[in-house]
């Protein structure tokens, strides 16, 4: 690509990006791809960066289909680079029978927005379809009507993509109540199943003592019937429900003769009116088997739900997916219930599902966690089926190597107190916009005689500080009041005092910015061109990495990502 016309260079690279994850490609990712293979561009950083969003605009206006062409055609080297030996081998074990491909499927419940635990699974996932190749289904499992936020559809489908998964397909279970019925009532023929009226305590009571209860020994014919009865609104909501038939013996009772269908009319289903809904252990047996599933990773938790399904393949001579079942991942430091987030949402504790102090990924891309920081940190966690805690200096650490390229550096003081400086001249200071790419520039800062400085770092027992790039300060106290003067520019005689080196900025150009921390909100300043970074992750020098949320008559408010 002509080192004058880096816009075909970018779109090959966003074309790239979003066809191996999925998804529209995050700008710092492109430039990032663009700016380490030609360094050249760098002096032209401004320009790259507009003509990335347009070439993320061109590749999002593409079906996934036509990407996969275009990238084929343009640059055949780059597409046969997605599907060359890659970290996931390092990362992942082996599946069983997966070299002829697989058909993977992630399934959550649209309840919420999906979390950082959801990523585990919807990442393993995804890794193994890309290494072996094969389809990956999006199956939003919501057959239980007390469990569906209807806005939660789209929430879903927008965490995906920000995620980048390689979904190939998406199928919605209420769309394919027919589908259940059918098998249901095959079942019932089959007598692998029964329709029960018992009540439930006496029903419970019988297979505590591993005795069958009347109904399950009854007539094909009559369990079609009742079967018939449950559609046709004869029988009403804790009345009946359909069973599998299983091992009265087995030394577990929830396997005994588990429920498969119940009737449900309230709440009513968002997307559908129905009156019979299957259970979980049910829905998830007849879709793995007919979209075809080959392999299903989830978490140990699931082992009782693996074994009441095999008992739904049996009765219908159906082969089992092969199964993986992986530790629990504790994640400490963020709410992640769902119900609790509803809750303290709607009594205004949180501002919303994308709230820092939750652990949904909207919250995480509020903060400026990136969604390939997010797949390598579950990577790193693999499959094993050893309990673990989620770590999150890890997740920071795979997220520093992202942004730390690409963050511009600029002054924050927080608490800001406004300090005039006894004996200094007027002074400019250069300070670099990145400290690795001076090709990048330098801001100006120029020092009048009043400055803003930290208030939490001037305490009484401070008595010089140097001003980053500037010079020193020697402070005298008189009680709690401090007095500056100016102490030369010698960063020896700073070091010499022990002096902190510390955030400063010019009284008359400097802007209010508010950053709101998962602890709290600091109130500061920052500097104006700070204005300009809108949407991108910066580093505040000596805070630490941050998101530009947004800008409102000048103010800027800003997401602590991490150090």
């Amino acid at each position: 690509m002509a080192g004058e016309d880096p816009k075909g260079l970018l779109f090959l690279c966003a074309l790239q990006n979003a066809v191996k994850h999925g998804g529209v490609p995050q700008a710092g990712a492109v430039v990032g791809m663009v700016m380490g293979a030609h360094p050249e561009f760098r002096p032209r950083a401004k320009e790259v960066a507009a003509l990335a969003k347009e070439a993320i605009a061109d590749v999002a206006a593409l079906s996934s289909d036509d990407r996969i062409r275009k990238l084929q055609a343009l640059a055949p080297e780059m597409y046969e680079a997605l599907f060359e030996k890659h970290e996931h081998r390092k990362v992942l074990p082996d599946l069983e029978g997966a070299k002829n491909g697989v058909v993977m499927r992630f399934a959550p419940n649209p309840s919420g927005p999906l979390h950082i635990g959801h990523a585990r699974a919807a990442v393993l996932n995804d890794a193994y379809v890309k290494q072996y190749g094969g389809r990956y289904i999006l199956r939003i499992e919501d057959t239980d009507p007390k469990r569906v936020d209807p806005e939660a559809y789209e929430m879903v489908k927008e965490d995906i993509a920000w995620l980048g998964l390689g979904i190939t397909e998406t199928v919605t279970q209420s769309d394919r109540l027919p589908l259940y019925y059918d098998l249901c009532r095959q079942l019932i023929e089959r007598g692998g199943a029964y329709v029960c009226t018992c009540n439930n305590e006496h029903f419970k009571e019988l297979k505590q003592v591993k005795t069958a209860c009347p109904c399950r020994d009854q007539p094909v014919e009559k369990n079609i019937r009742r079967w018939e009865q449950m559609l046709d609104h004869t029988f009403k909501e804790g009345e009946v429900t359909v069973r599998i038939k299983t091992d009265l013996t087995h030394p577990d009772p929830a396997m005994r003769d588990f429920p498969a269908f119940r009737i449900l009319d309230t709440p009513s289903h968002p997307k559908v009116k129905a009156h019979v809904y299957p259970l979980m252990n049910f829905s998830v047996v007849a879709d793995d088997h007919l979209l075809g599933v080959t392999h299903v990773i989830r978490g140990k938790d699931h082992i009782a739900n693996t074994r009441r399904q095999r008992y739904i393949y049996d009765h219908f001579g159906w082969k089992v997916p092969v199964y993986r079942h992986y530790g629990r991942m504790g994640i400490e430091g963020v709410v992640l219930s769902t119900s609790q987030m509803r809750l303290g949402i709607n009594k205004g504790m949180y501002t919303g599902w994308d709230d820092i102090r939750l652990g949904t990924l909207r919250a995480l891309a509020r903060r400026g966690i990136s969604p390939d920081a997010v797949r390598k940190a579950v990577l790193a966690i693999g499959i094993g089926d050893t309990d673990i805690s989620f770590s999150w200096d890890n997740l920071y650490a795979e997220n520093k190597k992202i942004v730390d390229p690409v963050a511009n550096r600029y002054f924050f003081v927080p608490e800001p107190v406004t300090a005039q400086i006894d004996g200094a001249k007027p002074h400019t200071a250069q300070a670099m916009l990145h400290p690795s790419d001076a090709s990048r520039g330098t801001r100006t800062l120029v020092f009048e005689r009043t400055v803003l400085l930290p208030g939490r770092e001037l305490t009484p027992d401070v008595t010089m500080v140097r001003l980053k790039d500037l010079f020193n300060v020697k402070i005298t106290w008189n009680g709690s009041i401090p007095a500056f003067s100016y102490a030369g520019e010698s960063l020896a005689d700073a070091r010499a005092a022990k002096a902190h080196i510390i955030q400063w900025l010019p009284a008359q150009d400097s802007v209010d910015c508010t950053l709101l921390t998962q602890q709290g909100v600091i109130a500061g300043a920052c500097e104006p061109r700070v204005i300009n970074e809108l949407g991108n992750v910066v580093q505040f020098e000596r805070i630490g990495f941050v998101k530009i949320d947004s800008v409102d008559n000048g103010r800027v408010t800003a997401y602590f990502t991490h150090k």
